[in-house]
C-alpha cells in the first residue's frame, strides 16, 4: 500500500493534485441568485442580502454564500481555523460574537478559491445547521447531517 503523503507531489497529468484526488464522478454547482437572503442566529440578523451564490454538491445541503459586505462585521470574531477542499479551495472561518456569546466556527469564505468555484470569491457561507435562513422570507429547515 502507497500512503498519499509518501509522494513529494501527486499530478493528474500536468496539474499537481491538492489535498486528495478528486473524484470524477462528483460534481459542484455555482449558481448565483438575485432571491433575498437573511440570516440569524439566535435570533439576530447577522447577514442580509439581494445577491447569493448557492452551491450544490452531492451528499451535503445547498450552501448559501452572501457577499461578505453584507455580513454585520461587528459581530464577526477571526478564526484560527482553516480547511482544505480539493473542489473549493482553502476556507478561512469565523466566530460570531452576540452579547457575549461566542458561536465558533460558524462562517467561513475563500479568499483564493479554486478555479471552478471562483465566483465564490469573497462571499461568506453559514452552516445552515446551526443558523436560520430566511430565502425570500421563508425560513428554510435546518438540515441535519
Amino acid at each position: 500500500r502507497l500512503e498519499f503523503q509518501a509522494m513529494d507531489q501527486w499530478l493528474e497529468e500536468d496539474v499537481p493534485i491538492y489535498v486528495h484526488p478528486k473524484d470524477p464522478s462528483k460534481r459542484i454547482e455555482v449558481l448565483p441568485s438575485s432571491r433575498a437572503i437573511e440570516v440569524r442566529v439566535d435570533g439576530t440578523i447577522v447577514a442580509r442580502s439581494g445577491f447569493s451564490v448557492h452551491l450544490h454538491e452531492p451528499r451535503l445541503p445547498t450552501r448559501y454564500y452572501l457577499p461578505l459586505g453584507c455580513v454585520d462585521q461587528t459581530l464577526l470574531r477571526r478564526s484560527e481555523l482553516v480547511t482544505k477542499c480539493p473542489y473549493k479551495g482553502d476556507a478561512d472561518y469565523y466566530d460570531v460574537v452576540i452579547g457575549g456569546v461566542e458561536y465558533p466556527n460558524i462562517v467561513w469564505y475563500y479568499r483564493y478559491p479554486a478555479l471552478e468555484c471562483a465566483a465564490l470569491a469573497g462571499m461568506a457561507c453559514f452552516y445552515n445547521e446551526k443558523v436560520d435562513i430566511l430565502l425570500d422570507g421563508e425560513l428554510l429547515e435546518r438540515p441535519t447531517l
